[in-house]
């Protein structure tokens, strides 16, 4: 049985952006591809697009989760397209789909996606992004880097990739049923 790739998930905000954010974004992209990974996002501006344009640039593979219905509203740089037509309810399946998460800067939608990563026991890695404590002050599982290769070392290390599971399978078989 062939092992897949470790996949990444970059989040970050999908409107404006400041240019250092956005290159940023873009140096992680091509780390992610440079290292052998796959890179998974939301697929559309951004965030989403500079990091696609890195890693597309650079030869990876990019997966976008698109909130919309139609493949075509993904960005140019996405080499596979999922349209799930569920809007920010798709925070949830770009985070699960990675084995570690890049936050590059980002808004309320990131925040959900930090959230959601964290349950899931996924590493996050942040670039200037949501610094996270809880009451009492304590770190709550987010790693800070400075520069894109070090968050990319961090998440490429950190990633939790876990072997086919027919329970897992059964499980959710028996949900749909």
């Amino acid at each position: 049985m062939s092992r897949r790739a470790v996949q990444i998930s970059v989040i970050g905000s999908s409107e404006g952006g400041e240019p250092e954010l956005l290159e940023k974004a873009e140096e992680v992209g091509r780390g992610i591809a440079e290292a052998g990974a796959t890179l998974v996002c939301g697929g559309m501006t951004g965030v989403m697009e500079a990091a696609s344009r890195g890693a597309s640039e650079a030869g990876g593979t990019v997966i976008g989760i698109l909130p919309t219905l139609a493949p075509a509203d993904a960005n140019v740089h996405v080499t596979h397209a999922v349209a799930t037509g569920i809007g920010h309810a798709r925070n949830l399946a770009v985070v699960a789909s990675g084995d570690a998460v890049i936050a590059v800067g980002g808004e309320w939608g990131t925040l959900s996606e930090i959230g959601f990563a964290r349950k899931l026991g996924r590493t996050v890695v942040a670039i200037e992004s949501w610094p996270l404590r809880d009451r009492a002050g304590t770190d709550l599982g987010i790693a800070e880097a400075e520069t894109a290769a070090a968050a990319v070392k961090a998440a490429v290390s950190g990633a939790v990739t876990e072997e086919s599971s027919s329970a897992r399978t059964q499980a959710a078989d028996d949900t749909l049923d």
